[in-house]
């Protein structure tokens, strides 16, 4: 299973409970159909009104895996998972980028078979839905969703072991509308190292740097979450266009190989990328990450109940559910610290300061992750609004983190494309 415990079992934040109090309304504020939030969240009016005229990207959910099951319906609320259409359109979610993922270990054209069923099954909520969404593959095409009061939504592949080292596969990707690939995941490719395992190119081989070229004339982003330092920095040297970090966090506050460091963030920026933090507690909290370290066995148990209760290691739906519900059991429990959203909140600002308030952008993870408390799900998002104004940022620098730094490096990752087209 996906897991952003680097190797441990997938066991990500699930709720259970619906908000009553929630109901669909017309925002007057901007284009979406958005909801208001829930009772109790304490957001102003004016941190509402803000949220609700922004558009809001969020580059990385594993709501895939779900998809996969032919009875769940996006346009269902649905008690547990963090997306679906009702509650993608109460946090005022305008885009969101559907991942794409397959275990480092499975390659080849099974690799690339299973992709291929994702990005259909993608595709396919988008047909039964056209009312709420609307395939994007451009920041304008964005931003024209947002006017039709349309959720856009968008591909990205995580991890380049599904191209089966093939240049042909990236560009059939990219003809399915594909937007971004993560180079590696949680385990060497053929062709890159990952941070999360044992280096054996030394970064990215002769025909990785071909991979990144390619991804640049097909304006396909290059997106370096996953990616080992040395993988990261040959990506950064060879693209010439501006790298995302798709779903990374700040190593300075938790020092997690998949964070990024203060210097890989500033020389990111410099060269016009985003990084984009991811909400999971394990990439949040410093704490968290020494309570898993300091007793492994406790991600064996819960690996354990997961495959005893979904009878078996194949039923993702099942597993994404009930690990993260017994994960949250041991937060209960007092085994597991509780993390809280504005850890968030906490490595946002952290990013700002160091690479720049152009530079930072949201890439929540969710479905794919344990979400903090008090960030279940894409309702919640307007909490992060509210937070960022407590803390002093001008209406127009909470949107750019929202969405408009991420659209920004959408528009240059385009006209790269456009340029290395135009030479040839």
């Amino acid at each position: 299973m996906h897991s952003e415990r680097g190797f441990a079992p997938v066991f990500r934040t699930k709720r259970s409970a619906v908000r009553n109090l929630s109901f669909l309304v017309v925002c007057a504020f901007g284009g979406l159909i958005v909801g208001t939030p829930v009772a109790g969240d304490n957001i102003s009016d004016r941190a509402k009104k803000l949220h609700f005229s922004a558009i809001v990207v969020d580059t990385h959910d594993d709501t895939t895996q779900l998809l996969l099951d032919p009875k769940f319906d996006l346009g269902e609320r649905h008690t547990s998972g963090s997306i679906d259409i009702p509650r993608m359109r109460e946090g005022g979610l305008g885009a969101i980028f559907f991942s794409i993922w397959i275990p480092s270990k499975v390659t080849g054209p099974t690799a690339v078979q299973k992709a291929l069923e994702q990005i259909d099954a993608v595709r396919e909520q988008v047909r039964k839905h056209p009312q709420d969404l609307v395939l994007a593959t451009t920041a304008e095409q964005i931003r024209q969703a947002n006017k039709d009061r349309k959720i856009a939504a968008l591909i990205g592949v995580e991890g380049g072991h599904m191209i089966n080292s093939d240049l042909g596969v990236l560009r059939r990707y990219a003809g399915l509308d594909v937007r971004y690939m993560t180079l590696t995941h949680s385990g060497n490719d053929e062709w890159a190292d990952s941070s999360t395992d044992k280096a054996v190119h030394n970064g990215l081989t002769d025909f990785g740097k071909d991979v990144v070229r390619e991804m640049n004339r097909l304006g396909v982003m290059v997106d370096i979450s996953h990616v080992s330092d040395k993988t990261f920095y040959d990506a950064l040297s060879v693209s010439k266009a501006p790298l995302l970090a798709s779903h990374s966090s700040c190593r300075a506050l938790c020092d997690a190989p998949r964070n990024m460091t203060d210097q890989m963030m500033k020389d990111l920026a410099a060269k016009g990328g985003v990084v984009q933090i991811n909400y999971h507690v394990g990439f949040l909290s410093q704490e968290f990450r020494n309570a898993e370290k300091a007793d492994p066995k406790i991600n064996d148990s819960i690996a354990q109940e997961v495959t005893k209760r979904c009878g078996g290691d194949t039923n993702e739906g099942c597993m994404l559910i009930e690990g993260d519900r017994i994960s949250r059991e041991y937060v209960t429990k007092g085994v597991l610290p509780r993390v809280e959203y504005t850890k968030i909140i906490e490595h946002i600002d952290h990013a700002v300061k160091v690479a720049g308030i152009d530079h930072v952008g949201l890439g929540s993870d969710f479905d794919g992750a344990n979400m903090p408390y008090g960030m279940e799900d894409a309702s919640m998002l307007p909490k992060i609004t509210g937070a960022l104004l407590n803390r002093g940022y001008s209406d127009g620098d909470v949107k750019k983190i929202l969405g408009e730094n991420t659209l920004r490096l959408m528009t240059d990752v385009e006209r790269v494309s456009r340029e290395l087209t135009a030479e040839k």
